[in-house]
């Protein structure tokens, strides 16, 4: 063997970790330049100061709160498409999975259908939905349109002003009637704002608006924000859409942006390339087609004004809408890998659409868009299920427990992270669709830093990245991690930390740690959680050392660094730095498993972790927890309470109850079988499929649904109907009313039949139209039926009742 085959030999040798035989890859960060100072007065507030002394601002990078960054994380939910009576509940719940700010759209046809009566009544009853969302210390965004879309006949425009006068632009008829139900909003919110005390911090005006040309345009979008302001609309902050070419007057209103896993308004009926959301945004923030209604002629204002405006999210997709002709079902992965691409392209705020499912409300007519009405897409006539992590009946969906850490990454750190700048890694994928080179970033101030990487795409298979570490280059010197090369698995997305301020009276620093941190609670327990398969590994400074006290990992203090692995995650995987003149830390690492359990509030009077398979919120210092099906329910506790328990398992304070079994049954008798359906028209304004007629529904098969005695009781929260079919469209029907629907897309279809009307018409029916083997519509390949050489399918594969079971600790 010559020398340089030696050499060559010798450097793969230093590079491979211990038993690895393949080449380390070094992926680096240059991140040395200084952080640009954020800039004020670049856009105009509405009133800011409250009483107290409290204030809100925002200046070209982020908002901020008393003065201090701040980094909330937003969530919509549409009072009117949920039962008035459940929104206290849900609103808990979406505190509790880490919502800051609750938005809303204030959908005017559903406040006045008919000219001139308005009606703030029920489910419609905007002021006490703001009140309560202020009782659960939740800051509120209104959206008030008047234009909002969101899937709603006319984009929530009343047919009397769609019949009347033209819309979206400057014509005084219009603009009119704007102004007056602008000022009925102000009516409901006065005392609400955050100028009086109250919740109300923002305001959206209009949505989606690129339209040029006279009295449209940013002309347009002022003169509505001066009608919001008359109308007594006084918020700190004024928002618009920042997608598709939208345009603003720059300085007046704050554009948020957005992107969504897949395009269910497209008209493809095929899997789409790698979307954007997947790839880090280095010069952009727009991300793809969001969906606009319309089309853009000229450079919209977001791009402009960038170096003004910082990046501020408001409908990123924490799932997706079943359109007619593209019936898109993403999993929680698709949704949650999102957040590490997001945030570290620089977003500082993390808003989503939708957080919280719903229905739409019934009237004269059903209000949703549909190719009948001139709407580009057609969605179900009532289910606005979206797939959110919150379903219409406060289903806690899967994608909720991937979405929480990150929440509780952002409650508590995203002060520190919005100052943050954007660092580019020196290899870079050259667009969305490049699967080739590693996707991360890094956010950096000074030699404090948060690495964000991510390695899964939706319905695109991603490799593992063999012997990998990371190198950041900062100011005061370059941190590599980990200490040996490791593989980062297929599929797999984190936050880890880099010279981590852990607060202590020496001024200890976390160098960095190959688990991401998720809270710190308020006994001082600093709070991680592990990615499956990537070994967990702290660094330390010379200030550790001879500190850290680990029963349950081993502890390497080697020159200049001290270094704790060998954790193995989990309830009792806790190491303590004991350092003298100061106050003991204690770091507590979570399984990714357990870290997707975790909710934290607080119970008890002071804010503990909770792990539980069950659904967990805490409301009025009670601990809530809901199990769908099962009445065995669990949660673990920490730091423990003085309520009496089951146990302890490893640190944790354990609860463990046992419900009697609630069972309803369902007897299913066929009333119809199902007729040739008709062949899937291709029209509208998209030229693609759209839904059936009325008259094709005859087609369908029916059953009538005998449900037993379905009363609630203290331990049984919600009794979900559970409807297993395969088909096209299926509705259910109280006697002739139909009470809800469904477009087959392989998601369980459950409705709570506590929504069923007091007063019943009838027999529950439950219809389903044949879905064709030739339907030009799209299915995601793992959900498409095998239709066996039939030529259409109705089918109902089972009904059932899930009993949702409720317990209730520390009243």
């Amino acid at each position: 063997m010559t020398r340089p085959t030696l050499l060559r030999a010798a450097l793969l040798l230093a590079f491979a970790g211990p038993g690895m035989a393949g080449a380390e890859q070094l992926l680096t960060v240059d991140a040395t330049a200084p952080a640009p100072d954020p800039r004020t007065g670049t856009i105009k507030l509405g009133t800011a100061a409250a009483p107290g002394g409290h204030t809100l601002g925002i200046n070209n990078q982020y908002l901020t709160r008393d003065g201090k960054p701040w980094l909330p994380v937003m969530g919509e939910f549409h009072y009117t498409r949920s039962p008035a009576a459940s929104w206290d509940a849900e609103l808990a719940k979406m505190k509790s999975a880490g919502i800051d700010i609750v938005a809303s759209y204030i959908i005017w046809n559903h406040h006045e259908a008919a000219e001139g009566k308005f009606d703030w009544s029920g489910n419609r009853d905007l002021r006490r939905f703001v009140q309560l969302a202020h009782k659960h210390g939740l800051d509120v965004v209104v959206r008030v349109g008047p234009w909002s879309h969101a899937e709603v006949r006319y984009g929530g425009f009343p047919d009397w002003v769609v019949d009347a006068m033209p819309t979206r632009g400057n014509d005084p008829t219009y603009l009119r009637f704007v102004e007056r139900y602008y000022r009925e909003i102000g009516r409901q919110l006065d005392g609400l704002l955050y100028k009086q005390g109250g919740p109300v911090i923002g305001a959206q005006i209009e949505n989606e608006y690129n339209l040029a040309g006279p009295g449209r345009g940013a002309e347009h979008i002022r003169t509505l924000k001066d009608l919001a302001v008359k109308a007594g609309i006084d918020v700190p902050y004024y928002t618009v859409t920042g997608w598709d070419q939208t345009l603003y007057p720059s300085g007046e209103v704050t554009p948020v942006f957005g992107g969504y896993p897949d395009e269910p308004w497209a008209t493809s009926t095929k899997e789409l390339p790698p979307k954007e959301t997947y790839a880090f945004r280095f010069d952009t923030r727009v991300s793809g087609d969001l969906g606009a209604q319309t089309r853009a002629s000229q450079q919209g204002t977001a791009e402009t004004d960038m170096d003004k405006t910082p990046f501020l999210g408001a409908e990123y997709g924490a799932g997706l809408p079943a359109m007619y002709r593209r019936r898109t079902l993403v999993s929680s992965d698709d949704i949650a890998s999102m957040l590490p691409v997001q945030l570290g392209s620089g977003v500082n705020l993390m808003g989503y659409y939708m957080f919280h499912g719903g229905r739409n409300p019934v009237g004269g007519t059903t209000l949703e868009e549909s190719t009948k009405s001139g709407g580009y897409n057609d969605v179900p006539a009532i289910n606005y299920d979206f797939n959110a992590p919150l379903g219409p009946d406060g289903q806690q969906r899967d994608v909720l427990a991937s979405l929480r850490p990150f929440h509780w990454f952002l409650h508590d750190f995203g002060a520190r992270l919005a100052p943050m700048t954007v660092r580019k890694p020196d290899v870079v994928p050259k667009d969305p669709a490049d699967l080739g080179p590693p996707r991360w970033s890094v956010r950096s101030r000074g030699d404090a830093a948060f690495l964000f990487y991510d390695g899964h795409i939706r319905q695109y298979p991603t490799p593992a990245r063999e012997q990998v570490r990371f190198v950041v280059k900062l100011p005061g010197g370059t941190v590599t991690l980990p200490r040996q090369p490791v593989d980062l698995p297929a599929g797999a997305y984190f936050a880890w930390p880099v010279n981590f301020d852990l607060g202590d009276e020496r001024g200890q620093r976390l160098t960095y740690a190959t688990a991401q941190p998720l809270a710190q609670l308020d006994d001082g327990t600093w709070v991680f959680a592990a990615q499956d398969g990537v070994p967990v590994e702290f660094a330390f400074g010379e200030k550790a050392r001879g500190c850290v006290q680990a029963p349950h990992a081993h502890v390497d203090e080697r020159a200049g660094a001290v270094v704790v692995d060998g954790i193995r995650p989990g309830l009792d995987a806790a190491f303590t730095l004991r350092c003298p003149g100061a106050t003991p830390l204690t770091v507590l690492v979570l399984s990714q498993a357990q870290a997707r359990q975790a909710a934290i509030g607080t119970f008890q009077g002071r804010r503990r972790l909770v792990l539980s398979e069950a659904q967990a919120y805490f409301d009025g210092g009670r601990l809530v927890l809901r199990s769908a099906g099962q009445p065995h329910v669990r949660a673990a506790v920490y730091p423990s309470t003085t309520l009496q328990s089951a146990g302890r398992d490893g640190l944790f304070q354990v609860f463990d109850t046992t419900l009697p079994t609630r069972a309803v049954a369902v007897a299913v008798k066929p009333l119809r079988d199902a007729q040739p359906a008709r062949p899937v028209r291709i029209g509208g304004n998209a030229n693609a499929a759209v839904q059936p007629d009325p008259e094709a529904f005859g087609a369908s098969a029916a059953w009538l649904l005998d449900v037993g005695a379905a009363n609630r009781s203290k331990d049984v929260d919600s009794l979900l109907l559970d409807i297993d079919f395969t088909g096209d469209v299926a509705r259910l029907f109280d006697g002739t009313r139909m009470v809800d629907d469904w477009y087959y897309n392989g998601q369980r279809w459950q409705f709570d039949l506590g929504n069923l009307p007091q007063k019943r018409q009838g027999p529950l029916t439950l219809t389903v139209l044949p879905l064709r083997a030739d339907a030009p519509i799209y299915l995601p390949r793992e959900h498409r039926p095998d239709f066996g050489g039939k030529p259409q399918l109705a089918e109902l594969k089972g009904v059932k009742v899930v009993p949702v079971y409720r317990v209730e600790i520390g009243k």
